[in-house]
């Protein structure tokens, strides 16, 4: 028993009333309340803020829930499509497009079984009037080609840019890193399509002869960067319109990316970490010419899994920071930023033993962190 819980139930407190009050944890500048918001999740991965205040989240066995703005935890919710819920696959990311207030719709990104095996898809729906499910939902893009051994590396998050256009995250999907150099493959890239999943007439592939084709056939259009290895990392600069990404290394080699159209961010060729058994990855080297170099990155790893800006009024010297929700070692990053360029870290509750998945900024400026756990929490941290 902790002391907290000692001291609760010398109190006469219930635990419950104990997470409510949470405890204050100092920071650099700053302080904050760690309590509990939601709880009864099984590993929710994806989350996204509604115009009204509540959550919709996702939970990567497959379910989907909305949380009321004080915490209560719907039913699962109807229509969500079927998910390939093996290894890291499932029910990952969800998002509101822009005009949700006026369209209700939603975007899904999940693990899906296919011919051939197993894929990212990116799935559109509409959160029907009464909040209790999904309705016209229908398939906007798979990420081919299928891959029928492993069930690994899906990438799967999802970000807009200011035009409107949609940006999804894969991952290399681990058997065959190479797949992240292929222009004719949609594994190891992040891509940009219309909300109805058409291709921009100014995406940097249309019209491109995919080299390693050899003349025979022509890049993805829908690619916007490659040479990713697993970005499940995605938020839009709020202040200078830029996307930046988070993907995970093997041993080392976490990165922060500042996405370009048409760069090449080198996986598998270079790295600055080394593979899991200790082997070099590729050339060996850590940068190689036509290869853009990473914003900031770690050896050893903190394995970053999702980010979000902080643009909100609770926390006066945290806004401008990127966070980003780490596994292993589990806590909480805080990258502080002046434009595109990262300028300090501090790392958060690393002492908690609590991986974390991903971190949305709630409307009252508080940060909620999902928990990647099979007893999955909804952490949130408000003024101390």
């Amino acid at each position: 028993m902790t002391r907290r819980s000692l001291l609760a139930l010398l109190l006469g407190l219930p635990l419950s009333a104990q997470a409510q009050q949470g405890e204050v944890v100092r920071a650099q500048g700053t302080s904050f309340r760690l309590t509990t918001f939601a709880s009864g999740l099984e590993r929710p991965w994806g989350a996204a803020v509604l115009p009204d205040g509540r959550l919709l989240v996702t939970e990567r066995p497959g379910r989907l829930r909305l949380l009321s703005a004080d915490g209560a935890v719907s039913p699962p919710l109807a229509g969500v499509p079927s998910v390939e819920a093996a290894r890291q696959g499932g029910l990952l990311d969800v998002a509101l497009a822009p005009d949700f207030a006026t369209t209700r719709e939603v975007f899904l990104c999940h693990a899906m079984l296919v011919q051939g095996g197993a894929l990212t898809r990116l799935t559109r729906a509409r959160l029907a009037e009464n909040s209790r499910g999904l309705e016209e939902v229908r398939p906007v893009l798979d990420a081919t080609p299928p891959q029928s051994s492993g069930r690994l590396h899906y990438g799967c998050r999802i970000a807009f840019g200011r035009d409107g256009h949609l940006f999804l995250s894969t991952g290399d999907r681990y058997e065959t890193k190479e797949r992240a150099q292929r222009l004719d493959d949609l594994a190891g890239k992040v891509l940009r399509l219309t909300r109805d999943g058409r291709v921009p007439a100014d995406n940097p592939f249309v019209g491109r002869v995919a080299p390693e084709a050899r003349g025979q056939g022509l890049a993805r259009p829908e690619i916007w960067s490659y040479g990713h290895r697993n970005p499940q990392g995605l938020a839009l600069n709020p202040w200078t319109g830029s996307l930046w990404a988070a993907e995970f290394g093997a041993r080392g080699g976490d990165e922060v990316n500042l996405i370009r159209p048409g760069a090449n961010y080198g996986w598998p060729l270079v790295s600055h970490g080394v593979d899991y058994d200790g082997s070099r990855i590729g050339t060996g080297r850590q940068t190689a010419p036509g290869v853009t170099e990473p914003l900031f990155h770690w050896t050893p790893s903190v394995s970053p899994s999702g980010i979000a800006f902080y643009d909100g009024a609770a926390f006066p010297s945290w806004r401008g920071s990127l966070f980003l929700a780490a596994l292993n070692p589990p806590g909480l990053v805080r990258l502080s930023t002046e434009g595109d360029r990262v300028t300090g870290e501090e790392r958060l509750l690393f002492d908690r033993g609590i991986r974390m998945r991903h971190v949305v900024v709630a409307p009252d400026g508080a940060l909620l962190v999902l928990t990647d756990e099979a007893r999955g929490r909804i952490l949130r941290l408000s003024p101390g």
